[in-house]
């Protein structure tokens, strides 16, 4: 199984949000599906690998009152909080492998734009479909981001894993309703593009 934690660390450790492929100044499609789902603001909400990603500020700034972050990397998330200063008293901070993370709670929205096609095994694949599965209250939301089929093949050195809309709607048909699928391109912070491929699905 992967276990990537060291590479992690180092990354977060040696480069800043400027240096990294995924930074985004403004979570602009995690935040408008978020508001068109009209959640009550004490929803249960999660950002699996979100790092020093902005969607936690961006949350707390709209009211939200129950948030998770879980990123593999400690260093990603002590500078998260430093950002944040007083206000990372208010989040949940969860430094995790994916694939084994024991929730304490059940989610409403879980998004993850940073995590799912990093795991090219199967036995990872499946213990996360498990665990998403598990962690969502019913009709609860998952938004899932990857790299689609036009997208990149590799991200920080390492080997990712590729999805079409169909093959993410077949990988979840499980515990889940595929809601809205689309593609979005990413301008890195070094103006090039990268192609994802997002789903938003709903717990059956």
């Amino acid at each position: 199984m992967e276990n990537n934690k060291s590479h992690w660390e180092n990354v977060f450790a040696s480069k800043g949000p400027q240096d990294v492929s995924w930074t985004q100044k403004y979570p602009k499609t995690a935040m408008q599906y978020l508001e068109n789902l009209n959640l009550p603001k004490t929803s249960n909400i999660i950002d699996v690998g979100g790092g020093e990603s902005n969607f936690v500020d961006v949350l707390l700034e709209k009211g939200f009152q129950n948030i998770w972050v879980l990123d593999i990397s400690e260093f990603a998330l002590e500078k998260a909080k430093k950002r944040l200063g007083k206000k990372a008293e208010l989040v949940h901070w969860i430094v995790s492998d994916i694939t084994e993370f024991q929730p304490e709670v059940t989610f409403d929205f879980w998004y993850d734009r940073a995590v799912f096609h990093f795991l090219t095994e199967q036995e990872s694949v499946m213990k996360y479909i498990t665990i998403v599965g598990n962690s969502i209250n019913k009709e609860g939301h998952f938004l899932l981001g990857t790299f689609s089929e036009n997208g990149p093949t590799k991200c920080s050195g390492l080997e990712i894993k590729q999805y079409s809309e169909s093959s993410m709607k077949q990988t979840f048909a499980k515990s889940f309703n595929a809601i809205n699928c689309f593609t979005e391109n990413h301008t890195t912070p070094f103006d090039t593009i990268q192609n994802f491929q997002f789903c938003g699905f709903e717990k059956i």
